[in-house]
């Protein structure tokens, strides 16, 4: 038999693939910085565009009206409504699907896991809001007091992940983790505070298609086809009910299940048995040639291929379906649809005066990093959280600086508040972008300051 010895090239090949074999939260965090990358790209495009002579071309285009029609039934929103109504549903369903995931099987799976990132979260909420409504109590302009709560994961991590040796790993965990209950905390503001005139009879109808989905994890149902479908009809019932249409997203993600119907030890007899077949195939002369040269062994890899897709939960394959189009589409499509703000350079102080811009530039660049830094050392000081190895309080202050970059959330809550008023909607999103800048750079900053990067071990 022809074997290919262990230093053959081809076996160092296949041993490096497979050591680059990245886990769930390696992938996460690289999609993340990536998709960073795109929505600042996108962000930019849209600022030089809203500023130039294609300025109103370009608002023209989001107000387009596209309907969608079965039958008698039409349902019409301009483009702009379509982004932010229809697929940042995705992007709220993708919310979802991590927020489960974390807390079935991540840093929110236990209350020792989950006790600082939590408590941290909910700091770097309520101190942002209360800097806000101090500013602007009493005004009309109060009601935006949601705006600077929120937390950019996308452009959190792409900063830390460019900082390097400087974070440490499970200072990156953290955060993720605490933007993840941000992000819920966002959600639960937007349906209770962010509504307009409820509809009982569409609540009705979307708490029904709740209760089938949960008659459908009772039943064992895994496959996710009939959750997607029910929760495109329950998208529309919110929508018709006052409910911001996005929370249907992390609605229907919460009720993915999470458990294959395939067991463990099932999965490891059916694999050592194919790849038993897989050696004995590949005898004879064959063992050691080219994989595509031997058809039984390809079907076996197929066969493979589809237990390896079937093991995993739903929720898992979901999630890794809708990250990148999620990821490197929709968030970028929504900073384009909503990022374009004409700059009026001409009048700074007036526009920086203003209590909207000092209420969400306070919030976020100043309540962010307080909230987080003193709730994260009560909660440490008095015994119901501890530090992650190798994490110190300057770093979870680095974190909260950080975790001001406010961008998506951000300005999807200030569509809710002020959407009715184009000219204080422009204001807030200067001060989102400008506060979410400052907060990267004043950030990046503190790391580069107070942590400086180890040195590499001389060479012996």
């Amino acid at each position: 038999m022809n074997v290919t010895s262990p230093e053959h090239p081809t076996n160092k090949m296949l041993e490096r693939i497979f050591r680059k074999a990245l886990s769930p939260f390696e992938k996460f965090i690289q999609w993340e910085s990536a998709s960073g990358l795109m929505l600042m790209a996108a962000a930019v495009i849209a600022m030089v565009l809203a500023n130039s002579a294609l300025a109103h071309s370009f608002h023209h285009l989001w107000e387009t009206p596209l309907s969608l029609s079965v039958g008698d039934w039409t349902l019409q929103k301009s483009l702009h409504h379509w982004i932010n109504d229809g697929l940042m549903a995705l992007f709220f369903f993708l919310v979802g699907l991590e927020i489960k995931n974390e807390i079935m099987a991540g840093d929110l799976a236990t209350p020792r896991q989950a006790a600082l990132p939590m408590i941290a979260a909910l700091g770097g909420m309520v101190v942002p809001a209360a800097l806000f409504y101090a500013v602007n109590q009493g005004g009309e302009f109060a009601v935006g007091w949601g705006i600077p709560m929120a937390t950019d994961i996308a452009f959190a991590v792409g900063v830390m992940t460019l900082l390097g040796s400087r974070v440490p790993k499970a200072l990156l965990m953290f955060l993720v983790a605490l933007a993840i209950v941000d992000d819920l905390g966002a959600v639960v503001v937007i349906a209770l505070f962010y509504t307009e005139n409820l509809q009982t009879d569409a609540l009705l109808v979307a708490s029904g298609l709740l209760a089938i989905m949960a008659l459908l994890n009772a039943a064992n149902v895994r496959s996710p086809t009939p959750y997607l479908i029910l929760g495109v009809l329950l998208w529309y019932a919110v929508l018709q009910s006052g409910v911001h249409a996005t929370v249907a997203g992390v609605l229907t993600a919460f009720m993915i299940p999470t458990t294959s119907r395939h067991t463990q030890a099932g999965f490891s007899q059916h694999v050592r048995q194919l790849m038993d077949r897989f050696d004995q195939d590949g005898q004879n002369g064959a063992f050691g040639q080219s994989i595509l040269k031997n058809k039984p062994q390809l079907h076996l890899l197929e066969t493979l291929q589809s237990g390896l897709h079937a093991i995993q939960p739903p929720l898992v394959r979901l999630e890794y379906i809708f990250a990148m189009p999620v990821a490197f589409i929709i968030v970028p499509l929504f900073a384009l649809a909503n990022a374009g703000v004409a700059v009026q350079l001409g009048d700074l102080a007036t526009i920086f005066g203003h209590p909207v811009v000092v209420g969400i530039m306070l919030g976020l660049v100043i309540g962010k990093p307080l909230g987080i830094t003193t709730f994260s050392w009560l909660a440490v000081r008095s015994g119901l959280a501890r530090l992650p190895d190798g994490v110190h309080m300057g770093h979870i202050f680095g974190a909260g600086l950080i975790a001001g970059i406010g961008f998506t959330m951000s300005i999807f809550i200030g569509q809710l508040s002020f959407g009715s008023n184009p000219h204080v909607l422009d204001l807030a999103k200067t001060a989102i972008l400008s506060a979410s800048v400052l907060a990267a750079l004043i950030g990046a900053a503190w790391f580069i300051l107070t942590s400086p990067a180890p040195k590499a071990s001389a060479q012996t």
